[in-house]
């Protein structure tokens, strides 16, 4: 994670978006950090990723048409085909790429949730 996605996701969050992170991965450090942006929906060690968007839908009681995703591989597939908008960083996997609607001219960690969160909140007028 780079600190300017840190920035962005914190940015989103103060400015009424929601964020969640559902995520095979285990890293605990990673989610005190997102912890401490203040996102309160993260998974971790998912394998089921459709339980946790789903979840996450009622939460906020959303519809799946309003929820962007970001992925980079094949576990993403099923939710980023789900959700509104697809999307994922320059280094996903061709299969992930093939089924976004956005892809980030920005490789995972260096800065694409960034440049995705600054697209959508300039397309909506609430970036700085």
């Amino acid at each position: 994670m780079n600190v300017k996605d840190g920035f962005a996701m914190k940015f989103a969050i103060d400015n009424g978006y929601k964020i969640g992170i559902i995520s095979g991965g285990t890293n605990e450090a990673v989610k005190k950090r997102l912890n401490n942006l203040g996102i309160e929906q993260i998974h971790l060690r998912s394998y089921d990723k459709i339980i946790h968007f789903n979840d996450f839908i009622k939460k906020y009681d959303l519809s799946s048409e309003e929820i962007l995703v970001m992925g980079d591989d094949i576990p993403d597939i099923p939710i980023i085909k789900l959700a509104g908008i697809g999307c994922c960083p320059q280094d996903a996997v061709p299969e992930v790429k093939a089924v976004s609607d956005y892809i980030s001219q920005i490789i995972g960690g260096k800065g694409c949730v960034r440049d995705v969160i600054e697209q959508v909140m300039k397309i909506q007028n609430k970036w700085i």
